[in-house]
């Protein structure tokens, strides 16, 4: 492709909006353009990354033994209906109506129309199992999108979905797409891990995602390099350490209240009492559907909240108004405590079990309870994980220590079970004759956001450095000064040669100054670079040399196209 007939155009400006480095570059390298927000339009040089991309995800897919198909984006709202999640879903699903008044949703997800598909055509256990997938654009209304296709509003993906007669073949299913996707990113020349995780809206009853190692990512995920355990920190566990073996125990002594006024952090009170924040327990008051609950942790850690949302079962979970703390405690926020704490609910962490002696808010403004005792003063039954592990907490697998990484989350596999196959009927007979509901997986992955994901993971300074297998050309070869007969007779030359060789090739034949030219270059990532310029000519070379090295190479016109083969691997 000659670059004076496409359609690419760099720019030196990074955009404003552009908070991470995969967005400012792929603007200013020409990969994509916004259109509104979260929205853009793939541009010629980005899709054909895109495009890249989708042909090695088809590939190993369908050597996993998926079927391909394609869904529509527009869905009724009767299937949401049916499953339940026309209600539960949130402002992020975008709901429509058509001319008739009737209620469509633009599909962030395809589970209620893939299982309404099958329910129509597959009726027994003959017909089991398989697995059908799509590369389809979806559309989530993020409140806040930004980063670019990281976190867009409208999106590539493509999703998976497997149907069996038991557990066991959904074992088998979800092991086959967990082999196929690291293969998808062991192909793409990606750092990259794979995760437990929550299974969030999707549902299931374990889910794991797939990790680009990226010191900008936004999703933080612990993992033990004694035991290869990793997680995101959403499900993330840690070895429960006793609370009293951590800190010196004593027998109980008598509760008292002491004045703290003013101290409304943790750091405030433990300074103001001259005590470790170990000792202290947070009492946090939260707002669900189901009415408020409280939950407790030790005054040095955080609450992990989708843990805790998953504890009570509840769709959603926010830390109450000031306004519902004080009529539910009696005090402002930063003295609630489990002292006398009636009509909510009370969960508390495993951390804290084993504390003596410890304090807690009294219920009351600037005021805290000391020498606080389980059993005693607090008769709390409910106990569970609750923190948000961390670096440096041990290991739940084995004696070593969690580090903590960011990552870009690009794909995520669940065992969905029968949650939408039950809900939506799509049931098959056995051999005595028996209806059964279909176990269901999901496998989805992020076609934009992998291809944002390898540039946040491959740059430099001067642009992006592509992986080879998701560049969008294979070799950039540069003419300098193209109006010179001999440049221009030996670029035309090459030019030809490397596509009678198959190779995909960029032409930057364009009337422009040399300084322009290196710079774009640098700009746009193209692994292999072959520069013919009039200067070394004279000396009868060209230039060949790699974007990741800047290594060059000096050699004859003839062994160009020998040299920019062995460097492509063929």
């Amino acid at each position: 492709m000659r670059w004076s007939r496409f359609y690419l155009y760099t720019t030196r400006e990074v955009p404003n909006d552009a908070e991470v480095i995969s967005h400012q570059l792929m603007v200013r390298a020409g990969l994509i353009k916004k259109v509104a927000a979260g929205i853009y339009t793939y541009l010629p040089f980005g899709w054909r990354s895109l495009q890249k991309l989708m042909a090695i995800v088809r590939r190993e897919m369908n050597a996993a033994g998926a079927v391909e198909l394609s869904m529509p984006a527009i869905q009724p709202a009767e299937l949401w209906v049916e499953s339940g999640r026309w209600q539960r879903y949130g402002k992020e699903l975008l709901r429509i109506k058509d001319r008739h008044e009737r209620d469509f949703v633009f599909g962030p997800t395809h589970e209620e129309v893939i299982t309404d598909t099958v329910r129509r055509d597959v009726k027994s256990y003959r017909q089991l199992p398989f697995n059908l997938y799509q590369i389809q654009t979806k559309f989530r209304d993020e409140i806040r999108p930004r980063f670019g296709l990281m976190r867009g509003r409208e999106f590539l993906m493509k999703d998976a979905y497997s149907f069996g007669a038991d557990a066991a073949s959904l074992d088998q299913d979800y092991e086959a797409m967990r082999a196929a996707y690291c293969r998808i990113f062991e192909a793409c020349q990606l750092d990259y891990t794979m995760v437990e995780a929550d299974t969030g809206t999707i549902g299931g009853s374990a889910s794991h995602e797939f990790m680009v190692v990226a010191d900008t990512g936004e999703s933080a995920v612990v993992r033990c390099p004694s035991c290869g355990y990793a997680a995101n920190v959403e499900k993330a566990e840690t070895r429960t350490v006793e609370a009293a073996a951590a800190t010196e125990a004593h027998p109980p002594q008598a509760l008292e209240e002491v004045a703290t006024p003013g101290k409304h952090t943790i750091e405030e009170v433990a300074r103001f009492l001259k005590v470790s924040p170990k000792r202290l327990v947070k009492t946090l008051i939260y707002e669900t559907e189901k009415g408020l609950v409280a939950a407790l942790i030790r005054g040095d850690r955080e609450i992990n909240e989708v843990k805790l949302l998953n504890h009570f079962d509840v769709e959603h979970l926010a830390l109450a108004s000031e306004e519902k703390v004080r009529a539910a405690t009696g005090a402002p926020v930063g003295f609630a405590g489990p002292v006398g704490l009636k009509d909510v609910p009370i969960v508390a962490d495993e951390s804290i079990r084993g504390l003596t002696n410890f304090v807690t808010g009294a219920n009351k403004g600037d005021a805290h309870y000391v020498n606080v005792n389980w059993g005693r003063d607090v008769d709390l039954a409910d106990w569970t994980d609750l923190v948000l592990v961390t670096g440096g907490d041990p290991c739940p697998r084995c004696d070593g220590t969690l580090e903590l990484f960011r990552g870009i989350e690009v794909g995520h596999i669940f065992k969905l079970g029968t949650k939408y196959s039950e809900k939506l009927g799509c049931n098959f007979t056995d051999e005595e004759g028996n209806d059964h509901p279909m176990i269901m997986g999901c496998y989805g992955l992020g076609i934009g956001r992998t291809v944002a994901a390898a540039i946040e993971q491959n740059h430099d300074k001067d642009g992006i450095v592509w992986p080879r297998p998701l560049a969008p050309f294979e070799v950039l070869l540069i003419a300098l000064n193209p109006e010179d007969a001999e440049v221009k007779r030996t670029a035309e030359e090459l030019y030809a040669q490397l596509q009678e060789k198959g190779v995909d090739v960029l032409f930057d034949d364009r009337d422009e100054r040399p300084g322009v030219k290196f710079k774009d270059a640098d700009l746009i990532g193209i692994p292999v670079r072959i520069t013919v310029g009039a200067k070394s000519l004279a000396d009868g070379k060209v230039e060949v040399s790699l974007r990741r090295d800047r290594e060059k190479r000096l050699v004859a016109p003839g062994e160009a196209v020998g040299k920019v083969m062995e460097s492509l691997g063929r």
